[in-house]
């Protein structure tokens, strides 16, 4: 697997993209508005019809591009993604859904193709209708200027973005059966950061509660529509889903993928009469892992306010589920975020995130430490339940930098996880509090 530079989301064959501005938001009446004509309607185009996939908001209340997603992946191919930055066509009702179909029809007729072979995401501010008007010309404008340049792939991923503070790619080339295999994506998310996706929309019982986060994933690779949608969901469990910036889970978290097969590999498939080699569904799995979790760190690293970036690894839960549930108690909360900020290696907050999260935890058992970066070794601050002997300055300087690298044993089990995660700043809550007297600083 090699790195494709520059990234982009067009790099596969046989994609094509633009990126334009239409004004969706509408100058001076928000947050993001004040990028003056920041590109905010894209298409993500493939000449051939592909096989879709997709991963989708668990939260009970999700916007109606969403909806129409979960509609049109019933379908046997896909060919183009349509995407909204300014307005998140999120509790909208009827209307919003009646849109999120016309942004499918408009692009459909564009494009020649029917609606159902259009993917729709949106993001932006909640319980606005969307100016239509304005994302048809968007849509046609787009269409007209199609291109698998670089430059297209940059203006899809800066139209996608709002809050972000610049836009976010990744691209990679991996031989399979004698052929080249491109993979390219894009996506953005700096606020309402705590996805939790799934194939439908539904949440399953073992998954917790928890500005968008939107993945767009092109592929020239040969696969069936089964076998994408599981490599898809293994990517998404290890990487967008395991990413934390607020604990807030969007109404819109979309990651959507288009596989046309140009790439002319053997077909990739979990099925027994599959013409491929096991190992070549394991690379393209590794690639397309390595591909979203390089994304998913970026989305965290340009998190709202965000100054410090934390790796947390936990081991020795009864189960992996347990693992999990302590992760996101620790890595949410605000105290923990807080003292990460302050470069505080607090492990009472820690411990006490443990504690009130739905694992069983011993605190007579739990060790906490920190290493630095690139390094194997452990600096501990708890052990068995009991403070070191580590010198407090010695401990600070450990999180004194941009990265933090935090390891917990719970020394109960077998389980294990990692999340990424952030602090919690100042500039975080100064950026979402608005100001009720001023309309262009209210977010979404």
């Amino acid at each position: 697997m090699t790195l494709i530079d520059p990234p982009s989301v067009l790099a596969p064959k046989g994609f094509t993209g633009q990126g334009v501005f239409c004004d969706v938001k509408q100058l001076g009446t928000g947050k993001g508005s004040n990028k003056g004509k920041k590109r905010d309607l894209a298409i993500i185009y493939s000449e051939s019809p592909c096989v879709a996939a997709g991963m989708f908001t668990t939260n009970q209340v999700c916007a109606a591009p969403v909806k129409v997603c979960l509609e049109h992946l019933e379908h046997d191919s896909a060919q183009a993604i349509v995407v909204n930055s300014g307005n998140a066509n999120a509790c909208t009702g009827e209307k919003g859904l009646k849109d999120a179909r016309a942004m499918c029809e408009q692009t459909a007729k564009a494009l020649g193709l029917s609606r159902s072979q259009i993917l729709v995401a949106s993001t932006g501010r909640i319980g606005l209708p969307l100016p239509m008007r304005k994302i048809k010309s968007g849509i046609i404008d787009a269409a007209g200027q199609l291109t698998a340049l670089q430059s297209g792939a940059d203006h899809v991923a800066e139209a996608i973005m709002t809050s972000d503070t610049h836009p976010k790619q990744f691209s990679v080339a991996l031989e399979l059966g004698g052929k080249t295999v491109r993979i390219g994506a894009a996506a953005k998310g700096a606020g309402m950061i705590h996805p939790g996706m799934s194939p439908s929309g539904q949440r399953p019982l073992s998954m917790p509660l928890h500005a968008t986060m939107l993945g767009f994933v092109t592929t020239d690779a040969c696969i069936d529509k089964l076998t994408l949608q599981q490599c898809l969901t293994q990517s998404v469990a290890s990487s967008f889903n395991r990413i934390t910036v607020d604990g807030d889970m969007s109404t819109n978290d979309t990651v959507l993928a288009l596989a046309n097969g140009l790439a002319e590999n053997p077909l990739l498939s979990i099925s027994s009469k599959s013409s491929s080699k096991p190992k070549d569904l394991r690379h393209f799995q590794e690639a397309l892992d390595h591909v979203c979790l390089e994304l998913a760190k970026m989305l965290v690293r340009d998190g709202e306010g965000v100054s410090r970036f934390a790796t947390v690894f936990l081991e020795g839960a009864r189960n992996d589920l347990d693992a999990d549930l302590a992760l996101r108690s620790v890595c949410n909360s605000a105290l923990v975020k807080t003292s990460w900020l302050g470069g505080d290696p607090n492990w009472g907050r820690i411990l006490d995130a443990l504690g009130y999260s739905q694992a069983t935890i011993d605190p007579m058992r739990v060790d906490i430490a920190y290493s630095a970066s690139k390094s194997s070794r452990k600096i501990h601050s708890l052990r068995a339940g009991k403070p070191s002997k580590v010198a407090f300055k010695t401990l600070c300087e450990l999180v004194a930098g941009p990265e933090i690298f935090l390891h917990i044993n719970l020394n109960l089990g077998k389980g294990r996880g990692v999340m990424y995660a952030s602090d919690l700043t100042e500039d975080y809550v100064t950026f979402n509090k608005g100001d009720v007297s001023d309309p262009a600083s209210l977010g979404g």
